[in-house]
């Protein structure tokens, strides 16, 4: 049973797969609505329960990957091609309130779970759809070709390397914030309207909106982006490795021409801060290597450490470059962290998808830990569409559903 949130009693039926729409649907499963998610028996659930790092149980459902974003879900396996299953989730969609799909266009039309189907049982459904490039376009949505197509591969990389996609689906990660969005505006208006409402997104439109000041430096400047490592185009420095002496990285964001100043100055070059060619940040970033070359010159006489403490003290914007393992050892990190046990007594961990706070709790504390295949079926059958023993165990005899037993 959910605590007590502004969402309780809402209900998402989740027929999307992967990454972007299951994110969505944990969002709102931190919220306090229930989430169905629905998995095909063909395939034995999500495909990434499959994609797993040579270190991981080969025995478990669960992998790294499937857990990151399937908190707090119930778990019903079905055969959407079979009509005893289709019946299924027409009943289902006829008492939630959000459905979520991932399908390339025209795919929902002939699974028979298009929004136009579902409204019939549903007239307030707020159906959601993500998609690759569009409604227009049949092609499927695969991270790493929209990080291409929209400009993210080309521009990232040393300026001396290769094109390189980042090391997150981060297609994916937009898209499903810009349905989050749009769903929660459509469940305000149902409020005011009792309308549903259909909703689509792309991951390829949610990528070109996050170019932000990289689009419009071609779109107002004509110039193209190019590899500069984690240089900034605009700023110097800013976004730039250092090395340290005990073989580590920081990285410093001097925005502004004082903080620059102040930087010069820690570092025992303080005749660098009235230097024509640096003073002021147009100069900075027309001479970005010399001033970066000697800015690494002093840094590289300090540990990581040493060197974070002292722009610390001085209010310099820095930071460490840190792996996984430091990264969840900062203190902030803890209360992203969410902990699980399984009935065999076996824990998972992972991190909340929700990174606010509110004056009053409007999330769950204590989510469920990601479900294993088919493990909510039959409880979903009989608790929430109150099907008997009899028809249940029909249904799994004839593999219309799966249930772990």
């Amino acid at each position: 049973m959910n605590e007590k949130t502004p969402l309780e009693g809402l209900k998402v039926l989740e027929l999307a797969g992967v990454l972007a729409g299951p994110s969505v649907g944990m969002f709102f499963a931190e919220l306090g609505a229930t989430v169905y998610k629905i998995e095909n028996v063909t395939t034995q659930g999500d495909v990434t329960r499959k994609w797993k790092l040579p270190k991981e149980d080969p025995d478990t459902d669960i992998s790294g990957y499937f857990s990151c974003v399937n908190w707090g879900k119930y778990s019903f396996a079905v055969d959407l091609c079979r009509e005893e299953g289709l019946k299924i989730i027409y009943e289902l969609a006829a008492q939630c309130d959000i459905v979520l799909v991932s399908y390339k266009p025209g795919d929902a039309e002939k699974l028979k779970v298009d929004y136009p189907t579902l409204k019939e049982y549903n007239a307030a459904l707020i159906y959601s759809h993500i998609t690759g490039y569009g409604l227009q376009n049949p092609r499927a949505g695969f991270d790493a070709i929209i990080q291409a197509e929209s400009g993210f591969t080309y521009m990232n990389g040393e300026p001396d390397g290769p094109p390189t996609k980042m090391p997150v689906a981060l297609m994916d990660v937009l898209a499903a914030h810009h349905l989050k969005e749009a769903i929660l505006l459509a469940l305000y208006y149902r409020e005011k309207t009792g309308k549903g409402q259909y909703i689509e997104a792309s991951l390829f439109k949610a990528g070109l909106s996050s170019l932000a000041n990289q689009a419009t430096n071609w779109l107002v400047g004509k110039a193209i982006p190019r590899r500069m490592g984690s240089d900034h185009p605009n700023i110097v420095p800013y976004g730039t490795i250092f090395k340290t002496s005990d073989g580590k990285e920081i990285v410093m964001a001097a925005g502004t021409d004082k903080q620059y100043r102040e930087l010069i100055t820690v570092l025992g070059r303080a005749d660098l801060a009235t230097d024509c060619k640096f003073e002021k940040n147009h100069g900075r970033v027309i001479h970005k290597e010399e001033i970066n070359g000697i800015i690494q010159g002093e840094i590289i006489r300090y540990t990581r450490e040493e060197i974070l403490e002292i722009l610390q003290k001085k209010r310099i914007p820095a930071g460490g470059v840190f792996n996984m393992q430091e990264v969840f050892e900062v203190s902030e990190a803890q209360p992203m962290i969410l902990e699980g046990t399984y009935e065999n007594g076996k824990e998972i961990r992972g991190v909340r998808s929700i990174a606010f706070s509110t004056t009053d709790k409007m999330h769950v504390e204590k989510l469920l830990p990601p479900p294993h295949y088919g493990q909510h079926t039959r409880q979903i059958l009989s608790r929430v569409l109150h099907y008997d023993q009899q028809t249940i165990n029909e249904l799994i005899t004839k593999g219309v559903t799966y249930a772990r037993e």
